[in-house]
């Protein structure tokens, strides 16, 4: 049964900083693209950050690149995400999400091409 999950969510001033991990288990997923995704109460799914398999590759949102990294531990089966200069806008639940297909180099930028998901760890940045 393949999982994953995150922590490190919690509350935080704007300025602050945190870093999320997202532990998989089950499978492998090394030569995978992963990615942080997000939603806010009332607001649609936003793509926060992709890393490919290879981890060579990134992607970020305009609204986090400058102030936040993803990266990868494959030996941990583990993706992080370091958010720095947080604000209070970054509000809202993170989500991690793997890509079944094999690719070392590709960074999806859409939420339905992936096929694993976290639960979720809750972000809150108060002014």
């Amino acid at each position: 049964q393949v999982q994953l999950v995150e922590s490190g969510g919690g509350l935080v001033q704007a300025g602050g900083s945190l870093r999320l991990s997202c532990a998989a288990s089950g499978r492998s997923f090394s030569n995978n693209a992963m990615g942080w995704f997000r939603q806010a109460p009332g607001k649609e799914r936003e793509i926060v950050s992709v890393i490919s398999g290879s981890g060579s590759v990134t992607y970020y949102g305009d609204s986090v690149k400058g102030r936040f990294t993803i990266s990868r531990d494959d030996a941990k089966n583990t993706l992080y995400l370091q958010m720095n200069s947080l604000k209070p806008e970054d509000t809202a639940v993170y989500s991690c999400a793997a890509d079944g297909r094999f690719s070392r180099t590709t960074v999806p930028r859409t939420p339905s091409v992936y096929d694993y998901w976290g639960q979720g760890t809750q972000v809150t940045v108060s002014s």
